[in-house]
């Protein structure tokens, strides 16, 4: 994960550089694109997502097309959370409707924790995330808006 910006986004992480590199993940996981998700990760980054375990680009690159399959409308934003030298913690939350379950809104909240090797690439993701059905009405994400101008109360976090 890189950024526009001049800032080396590499361990040990400022509180700069960890913004940017959470806001980067945001931007690149909202491409929805597998191959391009994957490349963030080192070749045996180890994944925990919800009750999955993965190991290696083949898997992310499977698990992620399999999630975008079923999530469509898919929209994104992390936060940070905490962070040190080579860790970062991320809250999250994203809207998609279920292409299993009738095409229903849904609305995950989560946390992530996230370990970088010294050139920046993650070699391990560890999410845990609750998925809520929501209204049409009730949506943050709608087309067009930025994710990161969307205000998510207290009772969110």
């Amino acid at each position: 994960m890189s950024s526009s910006s001049s800032l080396p986004l590499t361990p040990p992480f400022t509180a700069s550089t960890a913004h940017a590199k959470v806001k980067t993940a945001q931007n690149l996981w909202n491409t929805q694109s597998p191959s391009t998700v994957t490349k963030a990760y080192t070749l045996t980054s180890i994944w925990r997502n919800r009750s999955t375990f993965l190991q290696g680009h083949s898997a992310i690159e499977s698990f992620l097309e399999q999630k975008w399959a079923k999530e469509k409308n898919y929209r994104l934003r992390k936060e940070l959370f905490s962070f040190n030298d080579n860790k970062i913690a991320v809250q999250f939350w994203y809207e998609y409707q279920d292409a299993s379950d009738s095409m229903k809104w849904k609305r995950c909240y989560g946390l992530e924790d996230w370990t970088f090797d010294p050139d920046g690439k993650m070699r391990k993701r560890m999410m845990s995330g609750n998925d809520l059905e929501i209204g049409e009405g009730q949506r943050w994400f709608r087309d067009g808006v930025d994710v990161d101008s969307v205000e998510i109360g207290e009772e969110h976090w």
